[in-house]
């Protein structure tokens, strides 16, 4: 199980280094990314939140500095979003449970209402409809409720709670990691940019650095 984003193209993004990931594919997260993808990672967020403020919105207006104004919705947003989520791999079979259309990693802790009872979670619809529903002490990954006799991942309870304990690890030093590329790259906005992004991956209090 790893928390991954879902990549877009960056046409034109001059801002800071970057490194090329296929599009439409997902970047996991973790401590081991090199500074190059920790800027992907940011640039990705940021873009994800890089919304035009309402007119309405309490919010102030953008700056005129560029790297200010890409990183304004991040900064300023009261709801952060994050393309991506959970996937699951089976390294038996090489089948992957992957984020579907409504899904966001800033809401991967939803997995944790498996372990407290809740017997099912739905991450998008039609055509692609990834599902997770327990049953007593086991968990099964539907990669797309669409399909009759499609793959499936299973699981037991407890392997589910250990997998997720994992992937707060992995969030964890991931923003250790970003609070370092933060420090060299944008240096004026440091300090809010590492709490924009613990706040979007819903880990209050880190990174420890």
């Amino acid at each position: 199980m790893q928390p991954v984003l879902e990549i877009y193209t960056a046409d034109g993004f001059d801002l800071w280094p970057f490194a090329e990931i296929e599009p439409f594919g997902f970047l996991p997260l973790s401590g081991g990314l090199s500074p190059a993808e920790v800027g992907t990672a940011v640039m990705r967020i940021a873009d994800c939140n890089d919304i035009e403020p309402d007119a309405e919105a309490d919010r102030p207006p953008r700056p005129t500095d560029a790297r200010a104004s890409f990183l304004h919705g991040l900064l300023t947003f009261d709801t952060l979003f994050a393309a991506g989520g959970l996937r699951v791999t089976d390294t038996s079979t090489g089948v992957s449970f992957q984020p579907g259309c409504c899904d966001g990693l800033e809401d991967w802790r939803d997995w944790h209402r498996l372990l407290d009872g809740d017997t099912l979670l739905g991450f998008g619809h039609d055509p692609v409809s990834p599902v997770a529903e327990r049953t007593g002490d086991r968990v099964r990954l539907t990669i797309n409720a669409e399909q009759c006799d499609g793959p499936v991942i299973e699981l037991t309870v407890t392997e589910l709670r250990h997998l997720l304990t994992a992937v707060e690890h992995d969030l964890a030093d991931f923003l250790a990691l970003a609070a370092d590329w933060a420090s060299r790259h944008v240096p004026d906005h440091c300090t809010p940019v590492v709490a924009a992004l613990s706040r979007v991956l819903d880990m209050p209090g880190h990174p420890e650095s």
